[in-house]
């Protein structure tokens, strides 16, 4: 996306992501990408992407509820609704050269657990 701004490289991200296309998450990641969560486990980009489309099939929704972007920086917050309760994530984006350069979330471990069984257990 040369040439865009980090509220649209975000957007597409997280839209990307949303709409089950790994691809697209894939393309938009800089292939040296600083990566981060709570979830106990290393992570790199292909695990990022794997978790996140496995969490976008399972929920019934995804929805943005919050996205502030200053400079080079941008913060969402997350709701994905699942059968039976909703889990939160935030995440805290970097965008360098028009590509996500880092990522840093944040998950509700225990609501993850509890409302999308077996994700974390591979």
């Amino acid at each position: 996306m040369p040439g865009a701004g980090t509220a649209e490289i975000v957007a597409f991200y997280a839209q990307s992501w949303i709409n089950c296309d790994p691809g697209a998450v894939r393309r938009i990641i800089a292939p040296d990408a600083e990566i981060e969560w709570n979830l106990g486990t290393p992570v790199d980009d292909e695990e990022l992407v794997q978790t996140l489309d496995r969490i976008a099939a399972f929920a019934d929704a995804v929805t943005i509820v919050s996205t502030s972007c200053t400079g080079d920086r941008a913060a969402l917050v997350y709701d994905c609704a699942a059968p039976f309760g909703e889990v939160r994530i935030a995440e805290f984006v970097t965008v360098a050269d028009s590509a996500v350069s880092e990522i840093r979330q944040v998950y509700d471990v225990v609501a993850l657990r509890r409302y999308f069984p077996g994700l974390l257990d591979d």
